[in-house]
């Protein structure tokens, strides 16, 4: 009777156990492999994890944005994969139906999805770092006091005015938390690798240093924004610095007087007393007067060979230039245009 009831217990337990295993082995199942996240949805989510995040910032922005269905399956089974400790802060693509495992591996693994940043149209230190920094974690003050930071500038053998001539503008793909720092040694990187060994060939067949035909191509491009005709306009710079001509260049004065609305440069502006009136002082500027494109540089690197030392604006009002070998063709040029603005009432 004795052995029945023992007999009897030991069943029950080894059911309970059974039971318990049984219920522990599914949930085990459920956590780790069905579907947890966007369950509803078909298309990725983005999810940015700032750095010094905490486990539970981004289990609460998980859940709060419905980017997961089941919060405690998610804790747990980050617990058991040592997630919650190791936090890596970034951006990622999470895919619709992802099981707990896969979503935890992925942000375990710190597996990035890359952000593009963009910048041209790019004037001033403050519009640089604006527009470098609009779709990463760094902020724009963050990036700008590198900008202005004589140490750090002439680390990379710039100094405050030609600092701009080491971005070249493209579209780069970098992490999301990149830091301020990293960004400016990756943008370094990309100026080493846009200075080939023919482009540096290039610029001392001219006479030129990097900074100078970074300097000279922020003129070329702020003078006209038709690309093709961009070599033509280098070829008159280069004339002009080849005879000791001033350069004369109406957006370096623009620059000097810091206002780029400036529709019409005056006698007044020429008398500024500034190294960018090139105007008053023969040679280059100090430095760019904007950043400008690859397409500007290369037309610095490739000027078309001519003997023009004149340019303006054509009087078919196609952002075309009229080119002149001397003066007075350049005045002729000069009263067509003149003539067209007076027949369209431009003034």
């Amino acid at each position: 009777m004795f052995e029945d009831k023992k007999t009897k217990v030991y069943l029950v337990l080894i059911v309970t156990f059974s039971v318990l295993l049984t219920s522990f082995s599914f949930y085990f199942y459920q956590a780790f492999f069905s579907p947890n996240t966007l369950t509803e949805e078909d298309s990725p989510y983005t999810l940015y994890i700032p750095s010094n995040a905490t486990f539970q910032m981004v289990l609460d922005s998980l859940y709060e944005n419905r980017i997961i269905q089941e919060a405690l399956t998610f804790g747990f089974v980050s617990k058991t994969m040592g997630y919650q400790e190791a936090v890596k802060p970034g951006k990622y693509t999470i895919q619709p139906k992802m099981s707990n495992l896969n979503l935890v591996r992925l942000l375990r693994s710190g597996a990035q999805t890359p952000e593009r940043i963009t910048f041209n149209n790019v004037r001033t230190k403050k519009d640089l770092a604006e527009k470098i920094t609009r779709t990463i974690e760094v902020n724009e003050q963050q990036f700008l006091d590198l900008l202005m930071d004589s140490v750090n500038i002439r680390k990379f053998g710039f100094e405050e005015e030609t600092i701009l001539s080491m971005f070249i503008p493209n579209t780069y793909e970098v992490w999301w938390n990149i830091s301020a720092e990293s960004l400016f040694d990756r943008m370094f990187r990309e100026y080493e690798a846009f200075w080939t060994d023919h482009r540096k060939q290039k610029a001392a067949d001219l006479g030129l240093t990097l900074k100078e035909v970074s300097t000279l191509a922020s003129i070329v491009q702020a003078e006209t924004q038709k690309s093709d005709e961009r070599p033509r306009v280098a070829g008159v710079y280069l004339n002009r610095l080849r005879i000791k001509m001033p350069l004369q260049a109406d957006p370096t004065l623009v620059f000097a007087v810091g206002d780029f609305g400036l529709k019409r440069v005056l006698n007044i502006h020429k008398e500024i007393d500034s190294p960018y009136n090139t105007y008053k002082f023969l040679g280059l500027p100090p430095g760019p007067i904007n950043l400008p494109e690859i397409s500007a540089l290369d037309a610095v690197l490739n000027p078309e060979d001519h003997s023009y030392l004149y340019f303006c604006a054509k009087d078919d009002f196609s952002g075309y230039h009229a080119f002149a070998s001397n003066y007075n063709e350049h005045l002729a040029n000069a009263r067509r245009y003149q003539a067209a603005l007076t027949r369209a009432k431009i003034f």
